[in-house]
């Protein structure tokens, strides 16, 4: 259905930084998940700091960062919408040497539990942080704007900032721009068609298809692209492999059911699948193709044969992520630097153990995947409240976070510290590189470099710095190179918010969550065709083709957005 999340698609070139995982989406995205709430770190805060309103004036400039004209001490409060973020401002190097520079420190809020309902309840209350990073396709996005909550960037940059403009991408600033002329967010790992002409045969996407390379080997590296070599394959592995370490061997693992439904078994299965985005004109309804539905019945039959786990279809993130390092899972349909943490150690203990990538499911002519590479929405948006303690302060940091000098203290960290100028180039430290691709979380808290902290993150602009990918992440990023596609037009087309085709897509999403664990489960195919088809009925009744006819409409706007026509 185009109204699901998009899968952290976002897609980042997150290779390039080895591991946001233990960042990602996510994908971005860093390992753990907090057991209780995190307030952050307040280090070097309290009686330094002066307020605000004492904070001396200087003039702005459009050539010079605007950060440097007040150094002094302040605190702000970021929110971050993602549960699994672990990391603490303050306590790592990097981090340290930005307040040192800046005079920012930074106070992480991260939801304990259910990220939407932490962040309904804060825009309930009308009180929201100073900062708010959540993804591009939250509907909170809209109701923020609407109920004037968060504060126009342009006009922060007009009165405080016009530094901003010079290291903001127009393009983007344009994507982003809303129906009132304003703009409220600016994206991270967003790539313009303008980006795909300039970096674009260095994307990759971060969509795979992995197995456990000594079990997959063990059982004659199986062609997995068609439904019976797919079940097979699970089949083996199973009677080969009943247990891992003393515990069950989970045949397959998926992103995690939400109420929403689930990413590995919407986009991510039908870019497997190359299932077109549009056909003559218009945007497709990629859920009701044949080939989608052959293989949704494919994983019914699966868990008929008892191959799916009870777990897959109750475990959140952070438990995914220690069954990974476990190396329970025989498959995965996953997003590769959603678990880089867990694979470098699994690779230090025993490389035969680690993941590959490898061709999963496809169409019945066995065509290449289309997978998602990075796109204008990026990943995130990053938006400031209108709450904000310092507006001048707010804009100039977001600006420098924006720009090269943020990007490379944010990528390389301190000089001496974890990056240096070795044979005329500016690279991590040998020790800093090893431990950032054995032990991602040990690397965050000792260097809190490699974009440790993501929020404003250009991977264009990092590119330059970046190493060589090594195994066993290489591996996985090179299957997807001449895959991944550019479908930014695609993005931002459904309906958000509480505008009545908002309220449909909501419904809709949820309807989707719903089902989506019924047709797995359903005990034979005729059943899952009565699921099916009472829930394409449902779909009409709850006003489908309002929502449909709408994101048809943003889609065409974002063609001439983005000089398609």
């Amino acid at each position: 259905m185009g109204m699901k999340r998009k899968p952290k698609s976002m897609v980042l070139l997150l290779s390039l930084i080895l591991a946001l995982s233990a960042t990602g989406c996510g994908n971005g995205n860093n390992a753990g998940n907090n057991a209780k709430e995190n307030t952050g770190n307040s280090t070097n805060t309290a009686a330094t700091e002066k307020p605000a309103a004492e904070a001396t004036a200087a003039p702005v400039s459009a050539d010079e960062p605007g950060w440097k004209s007040d150094t002094s001490p302040i605190t702000f409060d970021w929110y971050l919408n993602f549960s699994w973020f672990p990391n603490k401002w303050g306590v790592d190097p990097t981090s340290q040497y930005v307040t040192k520079k800046t005079g920012v420190n930074i106070n992480f809020i991260v939801p304990a539990g259910n990220e939407n309902e932490k962040l309904n309840t804060m825009i309930a209350s009308g009180q929201l942080p100073d900062f708010i990073t959540l993804g591009y396709w939250e509907d909170a996005i809209k109701k923020m704007i609407e109920g004037e909550m968060v504060l126009p960037l342009n006009k922060l940059a007009d009165e405080y900032d016009p530094y901003f403009y010079k290291v903001s991408d127009k393009d983007k600033l344009g994507w982003y721009t809303q129906p009132d002329g304003n703009v409220y967010g600016y994206p991270n790992s967003s790539s313009s068609p303008a980006d795909y002409e300039k970096y674009g045969e260095n994307y990759v996407s971060n969509q795979t298809f992995v197995v456990r390379k000594d079990i997959y080997e063990a059982i004659g590296s199986p062609d997995m692209r068609t439904p019976e070599g797919f079940l097979n394959a699970l089949k083996m592995a199973q009677e080969k492999f009943p247990q891992v370490n003393g515990q069950p061997l989970i045949p397959l693992g998926l992103h995690e059911f939400t109420e929403n439904g689930n990413d590995s078994l919407e986009g991510y299965l039908q870019n497997f699948l190359a299932i077109p985005w549009e056909k003559d004109g218009k945007v497709y309804e990629r859920e009701t193709d044949p080939e989608y539905i052959r293989w949704m019945k494919t994983l019914r039959q699966a868990n008929q044969d008892g191959l799916l786990a009870k777990d897959i279809f109750i475990d959140k993130r952070a438990q995914m992520e220690e069954k990974i390092a476990q190396g329970r899972y025989f498959a995965m349909l996953y997003q590769r630097t959603d678990f880089a943490s867990q694979l470098g150690t699994i690779f230090q203990k025993n490389p035969e153990q680690t993941y590959i990538a490898v061709d999963g499911p496809s169409n019945t002519a066995l065509d290449q995947p289309t997978l998602n590479g990075p796109g204008i929405s990026g990943w995130t948006v990053t938006l400031i409240s209108k709450n904000v303690k310092d507006k001048a302060r707010a804009i100039k940091f977001l600006s420098y976070l924006n720009s090269e000098e943020g990007n490379k203290d944010l990528y390389l960290g301190e000089k001496g510290v974890s990056y240096d100028t070795i044979d005329g180039k500016d690279q991590f430290l040998p020790e800093a590189f090893e431990l950032m691709n054995s032990d991602r979380a040990a690397f965050d808290k000792q260097y809190g470099s490699s974009f440790t902290f993501w929020m404003m993150q250009n991977t264009n602009i990092t590119d330059q710095w970046a190493p060589k990918s090594v195994e066993p992440f290489k591996q996985l990023e090179d299957w997807t190179r001449g895959k991944a596609i550019n479908t930014s037009e695609f993005q931002l087309i459904d309906p958000t918010g509480n505008s009545p085709e908002g309220i449909i897509a909501t419904e809709l999403k949820r309807l989707r969550g719903k089902t989506m664990p019924k047709l797995l489960m359903a005990s034979s195919d005729a059943e899952f065709d009565e699921i099916w088809n009472d829930y394409l009925a449902k779909k009409e009744k709850e006003g489908f083709a309002t929502f449909d006819a709408y994101r048809q409409g943003k889609y065409e706007e974002n063609k001439k957005k983005l000089g398609m026509e």
